[in-house]
């Protein structure tokens, strides 16, 4: 499969501390690549470096330069505006026109089973309906990649059911994922590949099922086993 983003050597420093340490990593068209790992081990600064937020200190990334992509925070903001208003700005931005961009944000609202709260104020909907409302923000983009930072962090079960579905929906459409989660659950059932990072070094990288074969991740990475045992020091 062809590379839709590909790093190179990435280092990323702030100041004496490296975030990131020497990462290559290769992302084809149609993958679902779960990022894992202990707090402060990188997922986060790797997911910027992936999206262009956060410039690496050296080493190179690269891009399809005919790729749409879109990012989704661990605690997304919302605007003090309706639900429908938040995702209509986007794509204005993008250069819709105004009335078509309403048009496309109800459809989008109503893809992520948010269409009867379109015109509620987006600050007072719930933890898991915010989080929906950013999913629909970036999937009325039309993005080749999604990126997401712990997209069910501190939701419910039922929300974090929503959330998965709409995630697996979206693949199923043929987008290619890249989430960071602390969920290995959620990882078992969305991921097809498999990053372990820690303190900035990626020290795993496998398929999904193989990552979770102690056989073979003890072969590939003694860090990565001793984490999954929950026995990482």
């Amino acid at each position: 499969m062809s590379a839709v983003l590909q790093l190179k050597a990435v280092d990323v420093r702030f100041g004496p501390v490296a975030a990131l340490s020497e990462i290559d990593l290769r992302l084809a068209a149609g993958e679902r690549l779960a990022l894992i790992g202990a707090n402060g081990s990188g997922k986060s600064t790797l997911l910027r470096v992936l999206h262009g937020l956060l410039p690496p200190s050296s080493g190179s990334v690269l891009r399809d330069s005919a790729m749409r992509q879109a990012m989704v925070f661990q605690r997304p903001h919302m605007l003090r505006a309706s639900a429908v208003t938040n995702v209509a700005l986007g794509l204005w931005i993008a250069g819709v026109q105004w009335k078509l961009a309403r048009e496309q944000a109800l459809a989008a609202l109503a893809r992520v089973g948010l269409a009867e709260a379109a015109f509620r104020n987006a600050t007072r909907l719930s933890g898991g309906q915010q989080q929906r409302l950013a999913l629909a923000r970036a999937w009325s983009l039309r993005p080749d990649v999604l990126l997401l930072d712990e997209p069910t962090a501190s939701l419910d079960p039922h929300a974090k059911r929503d959330v998965e579905a709409l995630m697996a929906g979206f693949a199923d459409a043929g987008m290619t994922l890249v989430f960071a989660s602390h969920n290995l659950g959620q990882v078992k059932r969305l991921a097809t590949r498999v990053v372990y990072l820690e303190q900035g070094r990626l020290l795993a990288d496998l398929p999904m099922r193989e990552f979770f074969d102690a056989r073979r991740l003890r072969q590939a990475s003694r860090e990565a086993d001793l984490f999954l045992k929950g026995e990482l020091a």
